[in-house]
């Protein structure tokens, strides 16, 4: 009986030292709770994601591979019904058939939008950022270069060649838009110049090319520059209407005897 009186005063003894322990001794026995505020994000409704970013981007990826093959699938069916039309001898499709025919082959008329707009709306139609042009635009039609025709429409069917005797700049015909500003297999260095009537002109055999792709062109402005020397001596220039070569020569005098 005496031991277990012992037992019990023990125990009342260190419980009693255990109340009497500090604070931070005693923290392994008690557990510190911090109240979480709200971060300044969290008032304005927004809650940092705990969950992978990977799932985001996997989301995405799948998206952007959805609309390849919907596009894949869209030009498969384009070019299906293209092939269903040119091999169909039906009438009804015939207008159709025309119609794709003159789409694939025809070039877009740039120029004839272009002078649609300007009557329209007062301001030429901008298809890229034109750089301003120092010489004055004119409304004289003269050949893109000063200089003695030494083969004239008549000896090739296709266009004249100019030869200057300095060096001079090619200027436009025409106002109109470039089609076509780079080598040409035939005539080097070579511009073309789409206009508003659905012609077109050629200017060959540049030592360099001042304009670029789709750019706008008024009277007379310089597209390009050229400068005599031993292996090239003239420039070729042509025009071109409903897919007929005419003679530049012809063009201009008719024009100055308005």
């Amino acid at each position: 009986m005496s031991k277990d009186i012992r037992k019990v005063r023990k125990s009342i003894n260190r419980r009693k030292k255990m109340r009497e322990l500090p604070a931070e001794k005693n923290n392994r026995y008690t557990k510190k709770i911090t109240p979480v505020f709200p971060q300044e994000e969290e008032k304005h409704g927004y809650f940092p994601s705990f969950l992978d970013n990977s799932s985001t981007e996997n989301k995405h990826d799948s998206r952007v591979f959805s609309r390849f093959v919907l596009k894949g699938i869209l030009s498969v069916l384009l070019f299906l019904g293209v092939a269903f039309i040119w091999e169909t001898d039906s009438a009804m499709l015939s207008n159709v058939e025309d119609w794709t025919s003159q789409a694939l082959t025809e070039e877009f008329p740039f120029a004839k939008i272009n002078h649609w707009y300007k009557e329209t709306f007062g301001n030429p139609l901008s298809l890229t950022d034109n750089k301003p042009h120092e010489q004055q635009a004119t409304n004289t039609l003269a050949l893109p270069v000063n200089g003695n025709v030494v083969e004239s429409f008549e000896d090739n069917g296709a266009g004249v060649l100019i030869a200057p005797e300095e060096a001079v700049n090619v200027s436009a015909l025409q106002e109109g838009i470039v089609i076509f500003a780079g080598k040409d297999k035939h005539t080097d260095n070579t511009v073309i110049v789409q206009h508003a009537d659905g012609s077109k002109t050629t200017y060959g055999y540049l030592e360099s090319i001042d304009v670029h792709l789709y750019q706008l062109i008024e009277n007379n402005q310089v597209i390009g520059h050229f400068t005599p020397t031993e292996d090239e001596q003239m420039v070729y220039f042509s025009i071109e209407k409903d897919k007929e070569y005419v003679d530049p020569v012809q063009v201009i005098k008719v024009d100055d005897n308005k």
